[in-house]
């Protein structure tokens, strides 16, 4: 393992008006690692991932990707988001393009790559996701499992070195659930470095190398999921995860 992580975050704070949403958080993450982030609603999960890759801008703090700062990157910030592709819960799909073309969109307007070359990796992407025979459906066409798998190809086909996943299965179904938890699980299997925000209790125990408790936007208990269920330091995460297990 390389002494310097992909992925450092360090005292990241963030207050909308005299709520702290974000309080100091630091963590930091190495390649294939899969750092798994849960808690209560409301508080600091999603925004810390959208502080990480930029979309909000934190109040103090820093993230470094590869050992390079970019919260003051200014104009580069857009070459460092290539580099970390984001999953949200309602997919975020362009409900005028197919599938292969909401894949194929990024290829063509931020890598420029050309159409031919675009559409050969949108689809190989697909294919990975599950997603090839429905490259030509409209979003209103697939279910939300499908929808999201599409998404998680659009990410993948940018070639990021680390996954942003929030509340990815939080809008669908029992079994739609499987069907994303599956590609995620394949991902990881193949090396993908992921941070996860989730409330999936038995999948964050059996896909996380490390789980974060967070509460009132402050990271209260850290730890591999082996440790939880004996070591007298997950207290807190033990009762929360008895709380919010899965059906």
């Amino acid at each position: 393992m390389s002494d310097i992580p992909i992925l450092k975050v360090e005292n990241l704070c963030k207050s909308y008006g005299d709520l702290d949403v974000l309080k100091s958080v630091s963590f930091e993450v190495h390649k294939g690692e899969k750092k798994v982030f849960v808690g209560p609603s409301g508080t600091g999960k999603s925004t810390l991932l959208r502080c990480i890759n930029q979309l909000t801008a934190p109040d103090s703090g820093f993230v470094y990707l590869n050992g390079e700062e970019i919260v003051h990157s200014g104009k580069k910030i857009n070459a460092y988001r290539q580099k970390m592709g984001m999953v949200f819960q309602n997919f975020n799909l362009f409900d005028h393009l197919t599938a292969v073309r909401n894949v194929e969109l990024a290829l063509l307007k931020v890598k420029k790559m050309d159409r031919k070359s675009a559409r050969e990796k949108a689809m190989y992407e697909l294919e990975q996701v599950g997603m090839a025979d429905r490259a030509d459906f409209y979003p209103a066409q697939l279910s939300g499992g499908q929808a999201q798998r599409v998404s998680i190809a659009r990410a993948l086909a940018m070639d990021p070195e680390v996954m942003l996943f929030d509340e990815p299965t939080s809008a669908l179904d029992p079994e739609l659930k499987r069907e994303v938890m599956e590609v995620m699980r394949t991902l990881a299997a193949q090396g993908m470095t992921c941070i996860v925000v989730t409330h999936e209790m038995k999948f964050a125990t059996s896909f996380a190398t490390e789980i974060y408790l967070m509460e009132k936007g402050e990271i209260v208990e850290h730890g591999p999921p082996s440790e939880i269920p004996t070591s007298p330091n997950f207290v807190k995460t033990r009762a929360f995860m008895g709380s919010y297990a899965d059906e």
